[in-house]
């Protein structure tokens, strides 16, 4: 009995990986999607930051003091003067119109004010379509504010009778800050370092339906019995399919998490012997995952179609645009039933915090529990598939 267990795992393990290397489609999951789609994703999301964000002032002062103003904002790097609008209409029709994404307004009582050593109001109107462009013009608008509040006091302390001079008073607090695992803050160090464990996941479970749906099209064709898979026992069958995969997928594994951050320079402070054996139950989980919803693929192409849908799902149950912490209890639950959910969250410890395995024992067991989890469902559902096959197709059907 064990020696037939094993017989079937060495056959079965042959035969899949001859289906991979024969397969373009499969080879196109396994293959060509880990090594291209890092570099794309990576490209788009390069530079990082969002610079130049156009403006349009609406100067109502037309002084020396807000023509400061605008040329403190044209020579900051996140911001860029567009024009001057005659009016707030003008400015908001140039909005609409997507030639700036903020107005800034200065009122006509702007340099009265700074002159009388009181507060000035600048009303500043930002298009919030897209968060990283409010991000840019509020990081401008603060730390153009900051000089110019600095140089006001300056100037009031310099012009008093008091006699010390003005580099004798600081600020009363000053604070330094420290972008722990995203020191440039930007956009595709934040987003990637979770987006290419996401990529592995859904190439391995959407490359192992594709291999269920060449199956399934096989057995269609003789009368519900796959002439390639092996009459063995589910369970041996199912472990080689995701060994052969693994097999495939460990060079890749280096490339997709380490040749890639390195390549682009991303937060990458975490040790490879830390996060490679943290991935490993993420592929195998993978895997057994894809298995399990091999059935469901009844041609090859249907992947296809999983792959659209489940993509931007996962994206969002990872945790990686909105917090789990804030997600209902529903949602909660079916995202730590996602293999990727826990191993974007250790591996962003691990690659950007410098954690180490200890310190995300928790996802790792998880993921270990929920590779056990897949395994026992998917020999289950391939048991339960190749007896209704044999039912289903004992007579072919009619073209």
């Amino acid at each position: 009995m064990i020696g037939r267990w094993f017989r079937t795992l060495i056959s079965e393990w042959g035969t899949c990986l001859r289906h991979i290397f024969h397969d373009e489609g499969v080879m196109l999951f396994f293959i060509a999607l880990p090594l291209s789609y890092p570099i794309v994703y990576t490209l788009i999301y390069n530079p990082e930051v969002v610079k130049n964000v156009p403006l349009a002032i609406v100067d109502n002062s037309r002084t020396s003091d807000s023509r400061e103003l605008v040329r403190m904002i044209d020579a900051d790097e996140y911001t860029g003067v567009y024009g001057y609008a005659v009016d707030l209409n003008e400015a908001r029709q140039w909005m609409k119109e997507r030639k700036v994404y903020g107005i800034l307004e200065i009122p006509h009582d702007y340099a009265n004010r700074i002159g009388r050593a009181e507060q000035a109001v600048l009303p500043l109107y930002c298009d919030m379509s897209l968060l990283l462009r409010y991000r840019s013009i509020l990081f401008a608008m603060t730390d153009i504010q900051l000089a110019l509040g600095a140089d006001i006091r300056t100037n009031t302390i310099n012009g008093s009778p008091v006699a010390f001079p003005a580099q004798a008073v600081g600020a009363t607090v000053d604070t330094e800050s420290f972008f722990l695992g995203n020191p440039t803050q930007g956009f595709a160090s934040f987003v990637m370092i979770g987006i290419v464990v996401l990529i592995l996941q859904q190439s391995i479970v959407l490359g192992m339906m594709m291999l269920g749906g060449g199956a399934n099209e096989r057995r269609r064709l003789n009368c519900g019995v796959d002439p390639d898979e092996p009459s063995g026992p589910m369970s041996a069958i199912v472990l080689a399919r995701t060994l052969c995969m693994a097999v495939i997928y460990l060079p890749l594994m280096v490339y997709i998490l380490h040749v890639v951050p390195e390549m682009f320079s991303l937060p990458h402070y975490g040790s490879a012997w830390q996060y490679l054996p943290f991935m490993f139950p993420l592929v195998l989980a993978s895997g057994f995952m894809g298995q399990m919803f091999s059935p469901l693929v009844t041609e090859r192409e249907s992947a296809f179609l999983v792959w659209v849908f489940t993509s931007v799902l996962f994206l969002f149950l990872s945790g990686l645009t909105w917090p789990r912490s804030a997600m209902s209890d529903g949602w909660y639950l079916f995202g730590s039933l996602v293999p990727a959910t826990w191993g974007v969250d250790g591996f962003v410890q691990i690659n950007s915090n410098s954690a180490t395995l200890s310190q995300v024992l928790p996802n790792y067991l998880t993921m270990w529990g929920l590779t056990i989890a897949y395994y026992v469902i998917a020999v289950a559902v391939g048991c339960r598939h190749r007896v209704r096959a044999l039912r289903h197709y004992q007579v072919p059907s009619e073209p």
